[in-house]
């Protein structure tokens, strides 16, 4: 029985064509299934290293930041070693960085460096009250049956600090957890200053952030495959039309039906590569997409990033030109030194605070503080506090020593800087003679309000509430980008729920930061 003939040719095409274009569509799927699942756990496994070491590099800086504010404390003359050890012991026992974690403080006042039995006494530890003031030994084991004093011990001694994973009791249960904690020497006092987070509370993060991936990636993964379906739909209805037609070709003309096989055999080819070609186009296109949202994301991040640090780079550049001026004139002593470096150290972390202010600035998940308005503008003035002196601009400040504020710091600090930069840029590139600026603060009844009036000419732009907008610069490309006005108004009206309004007022613009009470 002859399996194709001129009758049944068409519907032939059709089955063949069919069966064709589903083998290829299912394939190309499995394929994509197959890697799109390979590559998913390879990133996984990615984050989840990167995760564990982003977690050890908090942890040694918690500790870094504890040990910071520990060589403040002893600078402080008026405070005795006794008073300053009980208020570092009270500070651990309640301090905790990160919300919904069994993280804190745990603190050995080492007797004997080389271990043994009574090597320390544990004398800050909220999750083990029982053995707080008591001789601890390093011959100790956990569950596990590891000697993990032992082991952080011998690294003290040889570097200084250790990390270690261990298994402990986790803080109020009875439960024996793994543990990852940064232990360092704090060589004042002999003291081990420690923090660990449970390794249980990192998989349950980790845990949550696969799932969300897993479900973009299915969601990922049926468009794409609802996409080849509908190419394979697209291809079906096509070679149906081309089959009909190929029947009233074989009606009216039997002696060629070879040749006309033969074009459509040519014309399914075609419709096979064009298919092959549109599904690489769509691809290449869904690349481009999201590469070219992540360069912008980036892209704006930079800009922020780069408009808050020039002015800190220029307050370095400056430090270290007036050293290295006083170096050259042999003038360099000790005390100088000393100011600049700390002067240094202040901008250094306030370049660090801005990252982790731009990071989380749509999603901030920081607590309001109560902090003395007076002494927040004073620290912000000690950043510039190089450049005005530079260009001579006297800064005048009246505010009541006693008035709070309670708002996000941070936020509101960076919000003040922007301002006084701003005034800065403007009496330098006005070549204003005796350049000031005044600060003053008025208390309403239910807000405070912060007021920065410089005597810079004023402000040309009309409407003045133009300067605000997004990407909007009176300077050059070189010296803004417009967005430092725009990221402090977002700052104040959307995290600090206050208002930020400037007006002309005499011979300069003034500006004023609302803030509310409550």
């Amino acid at each position: 029985m002859q399996l194709i003939t001129e009758k049944n040719i068409s519907k032939m095409i059709i089955y063949v064509f069919i069966i064709i274009m589903s083998s290829m569509i299912f394939m190309i799927s499995y394929f994509y299934v197959k890697n799109t699942n390979k590559n998913f756990e390879l990133q996984m496994d990615k984050y989840v290293n990167e995760y564990y070491n982003n977690q050890k590099a908090i942890l040694k800086k918690q500790v870094e930041t504890v040990i910071d504010i520990l060589n403040y404390n002893i600078t402080q003359e008026h405070k005795t070693k006794e008073s300053i050890q009980k208020e570092a012991i009270r500070l651990l026992n309640n301090i905790s960085f990160q919300e919904k974690r069994s993280d804190y403080f745990f603190v050995y006042e080492i007797e004997n460096m080389n271990g043994g039995d009574g090597f320390a006494k544990m004398i800050v530890n909220p999750n083990r009250p029982d053995l707080l003031g008591k001789l601890i030994s390093t011959k100790y084991e956990d569950a596990d049956g590891k000697k993990f004093r032992e082991e952080f011990m011998r690294s003290i001694r040889k570097k200084g600090d250790s990390f270690n994973q261990y298994a402990y009791k986790k803080p109020k249960s009875n439960e024996i957890k793994q543990k990852v904690s940064y232990f360092k020497l704090y060589k004042h006092w002999n003291w081990v200053i420690s923090i660990g987070v449970y390794t249980d509370d990192i998989e349950k993060e980790i845990a949550l952030k696969r799932k969300d991936l897993k479900q973009r990636v299915k969601t990922q993964v049926v468009q794409n495959i609802l996409v080849f379906l509908l190419f394979l739909t697209i291809a079906i209805v096509l070679s149906i039309l081309v089959s009909e037609k190929i029947d009233d070709v074989l009606q009216n003309y039997q002696n060629k039906v070879k040749a006309k096989s033969k074009e459509l055999m040519q014309l399914n080819q075609n419709l096979e590569k064009k298919v092959k070609e549109e599904v690489s186009k769509n691809r290449e296109h869904e690349q481009l997409l999201v590469q070219k949202s992540r360069f912008i994301a980036l892209g704006e991040m930079i800009s922020n990033i780069a408009h808050q640090w020039r002015q800190p780079l220029s307050e370095l550049s400056s430090i270290l030109m007036f050293i290295k001026f006083k170096y050259s004139m042999n003038g360099l002593d000790e005390e100088i030194m000393q100011q600049k470096s700390q002067e240094a150290e202040k901008v250094i972390d306030y370049m660090s605070h801005t990252i982790d202010d731009f990071r989380n600035f749509f999603m901030p998940k920081k607590d309001k503080e109560t902090f003395l308005l007076n002494s927040a503008v004073e620290s912000v003035i000690t950043i510039l506090s190089s450049a005005l002196s530079s260009n001579k601009i006297k800064i005048t400040i009246n505010i009541d020593e006693n008035l709070k504020v309670n708002t996000y710091l941070n936020e509101f600090e960076q919000v003040v800087l922007n301002l006084l930069s701003n005034a800065k840029d403007i009496l330098i590139l006005n070549k204003i003679n005796k350049p000031n600026i005044k600060i003053f603060a008025r208390e309403n009844e239910n807000d405070i309000s912060l007021f920065i009036h410089d005597n810079g000419k004023g402000i040309t732009v009309e409407p003045i509430e133009k300067i605000f907008e997004p990407y909007f610069t009176t300077k050059s490309d070189s010296d803004g980008t417009g967005i430092g006005l725009y990221m402090s108004k977002i700052i104040v009206e959307k995290n600090i729920k206050g208002k930020l309004k400037v007006q002309n007022v005499n011979d300069g613009a003034r500006f004023e930061i609302v803030i509310p009470k409550k």
